[in-house]
Parts: structure tokens; sequence; C-alpha cells
């Protein structure tokens, strides 16, 4: 069974200044979802489910449904702030979309089998790709609970112009990840690599700290499992503006109760993406350089 692409591409890109998912990055006018397409393709995904919001669905549907149909299956579908439990009651001015675990379960229903969820504004290489769907090449459904995330040194995944947030892991000798919490603001200092905690204080990690850059393995049982924790979430954070329900809280009270294993992936990618505006230069140079060593060609669907 060839693994689905799900796409995180709902988020308005708050802190970019704007639609960064569509924006063109290659020299024939590429975005990084292009590339994470022609990258998920060659290893041998065989559909792409886009999450996006529903006001920009004519934009993505130009962009790419119509240019990519012939190349592999394409579907969407919508993450909207008041898609929550019935019942439910939530502020008129929440604008925020309700998180990375919330995106993934607007999916429900259109995945039977492994599938790779990855944001729309991180490049993270063709080795990514190759090393999960070579993970699930011998899927079965009795190993329904056998996740799995491709890891990345932190030093490799900040940006110079500001905070990022990223999920610190801590692996076991198996590679089995152990815990993950999801740091949302993370940069290098004087001291080194640090992110804030509760209290506002700095907390120094090493630079070959594994991270998350969203890059996870999933199977159809995962969605059960964001469902339930998703319907405790929204009982207690429904008026909370700014509350999010992240995959990386699901993945840790997944592992805390031993339900599900997530297994580290190591490739040797280069991670890229652009948290701010200002990173857009360094990734268009990035690209760049990769089609001039003829990792990707001139034109990706040419």
């Amino acid at each position: 069974m060839k693994p689905t692409l799900l796409i995180l591409a709902a988020g308005m890109g708050s802190r970019y200044g704007g639609l960064k998912q569509l924006d063109q990055v290659g020299p024939s006018g590429e975005t990084i979802i292009d590339y994470s397409i022609y990258d998920a393709i060659r290893a041998g995904f065989g559909k792409v489910i886009f999450i996006i919001k529903e006001a920009i669905e004519e934009d993505f549907k130009e962009t790419f449904v119509e240019r990519l149909k012939e190349k592999i299956a394409i579907d969407y579908v919508f993450q909207e702030t008041w898609m929550v439990p019935e019942g439910i009651i939530i502020p008129d001015n929440r604008s925020k979309p309700w998180g990375t675990g919330h995106a993934v379960m607007m999916a429900d229903g259109k995945i039977n089998g492994p599938f790779a969820v990855i944001n729309a504004d991180d490049f993270y290489g063709r080795g990514a790709f190759e090393t999960l769907a070579g993970y699930y090449k011998d899927w079965t459904p009795g190993k329904e609970n056998d996740y799995c995330m491709v890891g990345y040194h932190v030093a490799n995944t900040l940006s110079e112009f500001g905070a990022v947030s990223r999920g610190v892991c801590q692996a076991g000798a198996d590679s089995l990840l152990v815990d993950v919490v999801e740091r949302t603001h993370l940069e290098r200092m004087e001291s080194g690599i640090a992110y804030k905690n509760e209290k506002e204080q700095n907390i120094t990690i090493p630079d070959d700290s594994i991270v998350s850059m969203n890059f996870w393995g999933f199977t159809p049982s995962f969605f059960t499992f964001l469902n339930q924790g998703f319907n405790m979430f929204i009982q207690k954070n429904a008026e909370n503006l700014k509350a999010e329900f992240y995959i990386p809280s699901v993945v840790n009270d997944l592992i805390k109760s031993k339900q599900a294993s997530v297994r580290i992936l190591h490739c040797n990618e280069k991670w890229f993406g652009m948290t701010y505006k200002e990173d857009r230069e360094t990734v268009v140079k990035s690209i760049r350089g990769l089609v001039q060593a003829g990792v990707y060609p001139e034109n990706l669907w040419g």
C-alpha cells in the first residue's frame, strides 16, 4: 500500500506576513509544497491531501490541483475554527486555528493506510520522504499503533530572524521516542540554543538535540486518538483564544500510556523553511543550489 502525504496548509502565516504556502521560491515558480510533492512521488507516495482554509480554496485549486492531477491523486479538506464537537461554544473573535492535531483530524475518513504529515512551509529533502516511505513499505493493519517521525538536529532548524516552535525529543537507546514537548519560543542565544519555559526562563539545549519538524508517520488508528484527545482539550480550552491542540502533545500522551510506539527515523537531509519573510532569500538560494547540483530539474513539472 502506497502511503498518503497529508500537508498542513491551513495556517495563514501570521509571522511571515502572507500566504507563504503559495510563495514561489523555485527557478520556474515552484513553491516549497511543489518540492515536497515531487519528493513524495519519487519516494512512492500514492496520494496527497491538503488541509486548507476555505478562504484559499480557489488559490490552491488553481495552483496545485490542476497541474498535479495527472501526476498523483489529489484531495483536500478544510480546517476552520468552528469545526468543534457539537455543543461547544467558542468566542466569536477566535481566528487562530486549533493547531496541528486538530488539522490532522480533518482528514479522518480520507485515509485507510499509513500516511505522512508535513508542514506546507518546510523543506524536508528527498531522503526524508524515502526514509519514511521505506519504514512503512511492509506495513500491515496488525501494526496499527506503530508510528514514526523524521528527526532533525535542532541546530539545523533555526531561523536567523527570530524564535521558532519545535518539538524537542528524547530518544531511548532503541531509537524509540520517549518524550516530545512542543517549545514555542526556541532560538540561538549567546549561551547557546535555548527555549523559554513556563516561567519565561531560558533553558539551554545541545546543538545536536533531536527535534520534530512535524514530519510524522501515522496509521489510521491515530485519528481515534486525536478525536478522543481533542474532545478533552476543547472542553477545557474552548474560551482560550491562544490554546492549540498540538500533535506532539497527543504523541507524548500515547507514549506515556504505552498505547503506541514512535520510531525516530534519521536522515542526512538539510531542512530549511520560511518562518519569517526574511527567510525567503535563504530558501531561494538553497533550492537554486540543489537545482545546480542536479538534485532537482530546472522545471519540476515541465
